[in-house]
């Protein structure tokens, strides 16, 4: 037991002065190939190996001749094992290269293809994140080029519409200066009109930027469905008198719902608004609030006469006023009612969506119950 003991402490011993050595020039080599570092813990299983015989061979007095069949033996594994390593070594570094080069493709704008033939279990799941990244790289390029084509459609639209009520307000103010208004009066309502639309089309663009920088700050509390769509309705009535345009809100359960209510009186107010001012006289808008599935929903039905199926995917789009039955009309701002609708009830984590009905079109606010 105790030469047993003896040997096992001279090979340790010289396993771990080899060890130690090997561990310096791994430290040293540690920015190179991995193929050298492969290298390298070959050679020091090798020479942890030898070492531990010499010592043992030493303490034992081993016969020469003994102790040269030992080394030969050690000297056929080290060269079997540096080699085996070299190879392993070089098929990862092709498999690195393979893999950086398809990384860097995707990096500049392409999209990740995985390098054909086997790899490591580590470089196949590098391999899988990197798909997924790119997956959603190419999304956000997407979200990001939609977003680009928005607002550039937003500037021209918006452009367009501050125009003309600025060439009439220049026009106006230059008549009454020179005084060639034959009623000052109207000139200085219209003024006061033309001023008041400006200034809604600046605060819904303000509340736009708002939320799609995700600073809109809500303060949710608990309330009714049935007292925000009241509100909703005394704030519109006057427009849908006007406009001859009859409100139903009739079909209202008394639902509780947990939102700011200031943003979602809002949300109804565009959504009425912009039924009255696309039904015609003598036409009907419905509100009616429901529970569905375990939400709170909340629809806004015009008789618009329809939405062409092309344009339902863009009906909350920045800046979409549509085509025939929604023609837009002088009055109808800058199309930011609906764009503002979907981001205030998004912020809500709800949903918001439109399906045409016989004579018009029905929006739909859904809104999770509270607990």
């Amino acid at each position: 037991m105790k030469d047993v003991l003896l040997i096992a402490l001279f090979a340790f011993g010289g396993a771990v002065c080899a060890g130690v050595l090997g561990a310096l020039v791994l430290r040293l080599v540690r920015h190179r190939s991995v193929a050298v570092s492969l290298t390298v813990i070959a050679a020091v299983a090798v020479t942890a190996m030898l070492a531990g015989t010499l010592a043992v061979a030493e303490a034992m007095f081993l016969s020469p001749h003994d102790l040269g069949v030992v080394t030969l033996v050690v000297a056929m594994a080290a060269v079997v094992s540096l080699a085996t390593a070299l190879l392993l070594g070089r098929w990862v570094v092709a498999r690195s290269r393979e893999l950086s080069v398809a990384a860097r493709d995707f990096g500049d704008g392409g999209s990740f293809a995985a390098p054909s033939g086997p790899a490591t279990a580590e470089l196949a799941s590098l391999s899988r994140e990197l798909a997924a990244t790119s997956g959603k790289l190419a999304a956000s390029r997407e979200r990001e080029r939609a977003l680009e084509k928005s607002r550039r459609e937003l500037v021209a639209w918006i452009s367009h519409d501050l125009r003309t009520p600025l060439a009439g307000l220049r026009a106006m103010s230059e008549a009454l200066e020179d005084g060639m208004a034959e009623d000052p009066e109207r000139y200085h309502r219209q003024i006061r009109t033309e001023v008041d639309r400006l200034n809604s089309m600046v605060g819904d663009l303000f509340e736009l930027s708002r939320i799609h920088a995700g600073a809109l700050a809500l303060s949710p509390s608990r309330m009714s469905v049935y007292d925000l769509v009241g509100d909703a309705l005394s704030g519109v009535d006057p427009l849908a008198r006007e406009r001859g345009v009859r409100l139903v809100g009739e079909a209202v359960d008394r639902l509780p719902v947990e939102v700011d209510g200031k943003e979602m009186t809002r949300v109804l107010a565009n959504l009425l608004i912009n039924a009255i001012r696309h039904t015609p006289a003598d036409g009907t808008v419905a509100i009616a609030a429901s529970l569905r599935a375990g939400a709170v929903v909340v629809s806004v039905t015009d008789g618009c006469g329809g939405i062409p199926a092309e344009d339902l995917p863009r009906v909350f789009d920045t800046g979409w006023r549509g085509t025939s039955a929604r023609t837009p009309v002088p009055s109808a701002g800058a199309g930011l009612g609906l764009a503002i609708v979907r981001g205030i009830v998004e912020a809500h984590s709800g949903r918001a969506v439109v399906r045409n009905v016989p004579g018009g079109c029905r929006f739909e606010v859904t809104l999770p119950a509270p607990a």
